[in-house]
């Protein structure tokens, strides 16, 4: 008896001892360790890093930038069954421990003591948000004990549901995702309300290890965790047998997903990725940024097919290159494989390892018919090319000239060859090529500057160069407007009559004598000014810079917001001789479009985080009643007291609280006015005909071509839309001696313009006041005799308007005699 006294003493003062000293560890450990723990508090305010996302005005996503993609949500978002599924899978007690699960730990020490791994962690879920937040991963007591600390903290500071939606948020979940949203996203491309029962167990069975349990990456080790956690539903109460059983059948049906892509606009996406750094920093990545830009989704659409149209129409006047290569015989000629199944194999791995250039997909030609060919694209898909999306193939032998058309398939293409084809209208595929050309396409709101469609070039993907903000190319007769805007601004007159003649200047900016001449080396005799820049001759031009002088016209044109670096202080810029990009040139031309106001591009509308706007655009915008004189301050004050239904308090502003950031005016109304009416003209009698296809007489625009077609474009606009289309080849060589603004670039424009302007009734800039209409005699610009059946109505200012009635006689710049010597021939 004594002795088990004595033993039983020894046992309870053992158990003392060792409760005090496991106790006195404790506590040292927590003195030692407490001070240097963060603060709880901190995540309230935790800001998940979330990638920066890029949308349409109609909020259409556009891309996504960042390393992590999350997408947050609410608790009270998150499926029940969901919840029950991590539970199951990580802390089913955590509804009922202090943030430290006793028994949970010493079941995780039992199961690597008897089985030497661990099946169900000991870290509750309030442990693995104090790791994931605020802790590294390294495997040491020190972390292990802060995280113990941290989860009791954690559970004093937050709510369970709280805890619970930090943990579903933060997750690591494999293949870049970040919480259980972007899973749902990355693995079923679909929300996380979406999924089944047996999905949420999926990824529920994740941050054990998110690579070996990964349903993409290991598929059957993914499916032996799913059922498991299955089963510790169906045992904890979490579902029914028959929801079970259904779950368990179930198979896995992930893939890849990314992101969401709803409208092709890489190059837009990328301005914004780069006006996000300079504005936001390297937080843009990771703050959750969602940008919405003025862009809208069917025009951008719109325009992407116009640009690829207007390309493959470029390279299909000038001839086929050929196929990218034979894959039946090697550079000496000799067969690549032997056997026919070999072959086909060969062609499939090949096709596997070709990926797409935009719009254009690789196949293989597998048989050769009279006038038709047998295709193998990827997934083994097998399809024909008829002859009508053949036989446009004749030879290219250099951008000039090509071969004799094609009569029969033989001609084209022969087995094996690996080609180009894309998709049309109809569902059947066309022979086609990756274009040598590039394009530009800007469509903006004259009004305020917001871009509505941009296209860069063909394909982002094999060149990231943007040509419409960084290629540097002449603007060429495109450029011709505004040496007339300043004419007209200089008290020249649409009426005005300047000779179309030969002539030889001695200027000594143009490095000696300069014989200039037309296009089609052809002269007209005197011309009107207006005939002059609808028929783009390059001698009237020439003579109206000559006669307003190059310094003056510079002067002008740096007002309208044209970049005086760009201007040449000689002649030749009467013919465009400007270098500038195609979004300088088409800032330009919102002056002329909106009315004589200077606006500034602008592309991001908003930036949100969360619930909150950190950006919101306020452009210079055209405002026509801004310029009225305000009201004195009694006299708004009694009408709003009149007219309001209850009276006013201190909180009602009596004056709206963001007024229109009021666009500066830069030219005359009544000039703008006249060279808009003149650049109608352009459409209807001049080198933009094409554009009549429209039918509207609200369009104005030019056509541009520099020397040897170098540089192909089309402006055009009405009030609301305004649309720039260069072409071009970016080494600066020739599209060819055929290739025109008229036809490369206006057909592009006239594609997208018939979207851009579908539904929308004409509209004109109202007429200002001090304009005159008179009839003029169209030889002289004087005012037409009575009864001339010949006179024409004309525009002028009122202090411009001819004084005299024709006499006859031709009256013209040379014969005011304000020309300097110039040798004539």
């Amino acid at each position: 008896m004594n002795r088990s006294v004595k033993i039983l003493k020894f046992l309870l003062w053992s158990c003392l001892a060792a409760v005090s000293g496991i106790t006195l560890i404790a506590a040292s450990a927590y003195l030692y360790l407490s001070p240097s723990l963060p603060s709880v508090d901190t995540l309230r305010d935790t800001h998940l890093q979330t990638p920066l996302r890029v949308f349409s005005k109609d909020e259409k996503l556009i891309a996504e930038f960042g390393e992590k993609r999350r997408t947050p949500i609410h608790f009270s978002d998150a499926p029940d069954p969901l919840v029950k599924a991590f539970m199951a899978a990580e802390d089913d007690r955590f509804y009922h421990h202090p943030g430290v699960d006793i028994m949970g730990l010493m079941r995780a020490a039992v199961q690597l003591v008897s089985t030497g791994r661990i099946q169900s962690g000991g870290s509750t879920i309030t442990m693995q948000v104090a790791k994931n937040f605020f802790l590294s991963h390294e495997r040491v007591f020190s972390r292990k004990f802060n995280e113990i600390l941290l989860a009791l903290q954690i559970e004093q500071e937050l709510t369970k549901d709280e805890i619970f939606e930090l943990y579903l948020n933060k997750i690591y979940l494999g293949n870049r995702a970040y919480g259980v949203e972007a899973a749902a996203q990355v693995y079923y491309g679909k929300s996380i309300d979406e999924l089944t029962l047996a999905q949420w167990a999926m990824i529920a069975g994740l941050p054990k290890a998110p690579s070996r349990y990964n349903p993409i990456n290991g598929p059957e080790r993914a499916l032996v965790r799913r059922n498991w956690i299955l089963g510790r539903m169906l045992d904890l109460g979490y579902t029914t047998q028959v929801d079970y059983e259904n779950a368990i059948e179930a198979p896995i049906t992930a893939s890849y997903h990314g992101p969401r892509i709803e409208m092709q606009a890489p190059y837009i996406a990328e301005m914004v990725r780069q006006e996000m750094v300079e504005r936001f920093g390297p937080e843009t990545y990771t703050e959750g940024f969602k940008v919405y830009t003025t862009v809208d989704s069917v025009l951008q659409t719109s325009a992407n097919e116009a640009v690829a149209n207007g390309l493959f129409a470029y390279t299909e006047r000038h001839g086929y290159r050929g196929p990218i290569s034979n894959l039946n015989v090697d550079e000496a000629g000799n067969p690549v494989v032997q056997q026919e199944e070999d072959t086909t194999a060969f062609w499939k791995k090949t096709l596997k390892e070709t990926r797409s250039a935009s719009v254009l997909k690789p196949a293989v030609v597998t048989a050769v018919e009279d006038q038709s060919v047998m295709i193998l694209m990827k997934a083994d898909k097998v399809d024909r090319i008829d002859w009508d999306n053949l036989k446009w193939a004749k030879p290219f032998i250099n951008v000039n000239a090509f071969g004799y058309n094609p009569k029969q398939a033989s001609d084209v293409l022969k087995p094996g060859d690996l080609i180009w084809v894309r998709e049309m209208p109809d569902g059947r595929f066309r022979l086609s090529q990756e274009p040598e050309a590039q394009s530009s396409l800007i469509s903006m709101d004259p009004e305020n500057g917001a871009i509505l469609a941009l296209v860069g070039g063909f394909n982002f993907y094999d060149s990231m160069y943007n040509r419409s903000t960084q290629a540097i190319r002449q603007a060429g007769s495109a450029f011709k407007p505004f040496v007339y805007l300043a004419a007209l601004n200089e008290g020249l007159t649409a009426s005005t009559i300047i000779n179309d003649a030969p002539v030889v200047f001695a200027d000594e900016g143009l490095e000696g004598t300069w014989r200039p001449n037309n296009d089609n080396m052809k002269f007209n005799g005197p011309m009107r000014l207006r005939e002059g820049l609808y028929r783009s001759r390059n001698l009237i031009s020439i003579r109206i810079l000559r006669e307003i002088g190059v310094n003056r016209t510079v002067n002008f044109l740096t007002e309208l917001g044209l970049p005086r670096d760009a201007l040449t202080r000689n002649l030749s810029l009467a013919l465009g001789n400007v270098s500038m990009t195609p979004l300088e040139l088409t800032t330009g031309y919102a002056t002329i479009a909106n009315g004589g106001y200077k606006v500034m591009p602008f592309l991001i509308q908003r930036v949100d985080v969360l619930d909150d706007t950190v950006f919101q655009a306020n452009p210079v915008t055209v405002c026509r009643d801004c310029n009225r004189e305000p009201a004195p301050a009694e006299e708004v004050l009694s009408e709003l007291t009149e007219t309001s239904p209850a009276p006013l308090t201190d909180d009602e502003p009596l004056i709206p609280a963001d007024p229109v950031n009021e666009a500066e005016t830069v030219m005359d109304s009544r000039t703008n006015y006249i060279i808009n009416d003149i650049m109608r003209d352009v459409i209807w009698k001049g080198t933009g005909k094409r554009a009549r296809a429209l039918e509207r007489h609200d369009i104005g625009g030019k056509t541009g071509t520099t020397n040897d077609s170098k540089d192909a474009w089309f402006v055009g606009f009405n009030p609301d839309v305004l649309t720039s289309v260069w072409v071009g080849m970016d080494n600066y060589s020739t599209l060819g001696r055929w290739e025109y603004g008229a036809n490369a670039a206006l057909p592009i424009w006239l594609s997208y313009m018939k979207t851009a302007l579908a539904d929308q009734s004409e509209k004109r800039l109202p007429q200002p006041a001090g304009i005159e209409t008179v009839r003029i005699d169209p030889k002289t610009g004087q005012l037409a005799k009575q009864g001339d059946p010949e006179a024409i109505f004309e525009l002028f200012r009122k202090e411009n308007t001819p004084k005299s009635v024709s006499e006859g006689s031709i009256p013209s710049l040379e014969d005011s005699g304000s020309f300097k010597p110039e040798d004539l021939f």
